[in-house]
């Protein structure tokens, strides 16, 4: 079910099944080298984290990115496709692709830029060819829907968070909760001049919420995922979610990927909070990627 209202939500919430809906953590991930990237790509109308008067080194941004690849290699099998300088943020494809197990999904890209990129055919000959997957593809409808961008799927209970703005109508919360085969979705308003919910939030392993309250524009909704969590979560502030630290991911069970930068942005109480809850921060460098308005987790598309 899809829900809007936090008190639904909870109710909903409350009653969800005891089984696990899924694997809490990706068998692998997939990656796509920075080519062309850019702070200036047309995107930047809507991401307030971009900077179009700075000029990206080119050289930098992909030897930051090939460190990520192999240190998430040291932790899970990854891919890497090549980029395509015509798809300049191609390399945040984790709002371009997404998987459940026995479907590759294709996003509903906002701009005709970002389009492009589903359309390349190398991604989806590989999940077809080498696991059988079918290819689900959202592009080409009415709503604009951009995946793990828009969408955090608590992967172990089977729930959806849906940041609906710029990059995603409730029209494309509904088509993404029936693709990923959800338990249930909770579609709720980002804060003015946030473009993706995951700059805000995360869910960890199934397990742990971070979050920046104020990165939703709805306070009952942030209180009310607050609530969900009570007793895991990790709550940021402006500052330590202006840094990218809610743009994280876990690949195993016990670690917690962010940028250098990220970590350095966070307070001590932050940080001691992750550290109770279990997880060990690991970090890459991404200085020069973030400059193009994204971090870590935008660069990471889960495989199931």
């Amino acid at each position: 079910m899809i829900v809007t209202d936090s008190r639904e939500f909870l109710a909903a919430w409350r009653g969800l099944p005891a089984t696990p809906w899924g694997a809490s953590t990706p068998q692998g991930v997939m990656l796509m080298a920075p080519e062309g990237l850019s702070a200036s790509a047309v995107t930047c109308a809507d991401n307030r984290y971009m900077d179009a008067s700075i000029a990206l080194d080119g050289e930098l941004a992909h030897a930051q990115h090939r460190a990520l690849v192999m240190a998430l290699a040291r932790a899970v099998p990854a891919w890497c496709f090549p980029g395509d300088a015509s798809t300049p943020d191609a390399t945040f494809l984790n709002n371009a692709f997404a998987t459940v197990p026995g479907r590759l999904i294709l996003g509903a890209m906002r701009y005709p830029e970002r389009q492009r990129e589903t359309a390349r055919g190398d991604i989806t000959s590989f999940f077809s060819r080498l696991t059988g997957a079918e290819t689900l593809d959202l592009g080409g409808k009415s709503f604009v829907a951009e995946l793990t961008g828009s969408l955090i799927v608590d992967r172990r209970r089977g729930v959806g968070f849906c940041g609906l703005g710029e990059r995603c109508t409730i029209e494309g919360a509904r088509a993404m909760h029936d693709a990923f085969g959800l338990r249930l979705t909770y579609a709720f308003d980002l804060a003015p001049g946030e473009y993706h919910t995951n700059v805000v939030m995360s869910v960890l392993a199934g397990r742990t919420l971070v979050l920046c309250p104020e990165g939703l524009g709805d306070v009952s909704a942030a209180g009310a995922i607050g609530e969900a969590y009570a007793g895991d979560s990790v709550m940021l502030s402006v500052a330590e979610k202006n840094a990218f630290a809610g743009n994280c991911i876990s690949v195993t069970p016990s670690d917690v990927w962010m940028s250098a930068g990220a970590k350095a942005g966070l307070a001590p109480g932050s940080l001691s909070e992750f550290a109770k809850r279990g997880w060990r921060v690991q970090t890459v460098d991404l200085s020069e990627i973030e400059k193009a308005g994204g971090s870590l987790r935008c660069c990471v598309a889960e495989v199931y």
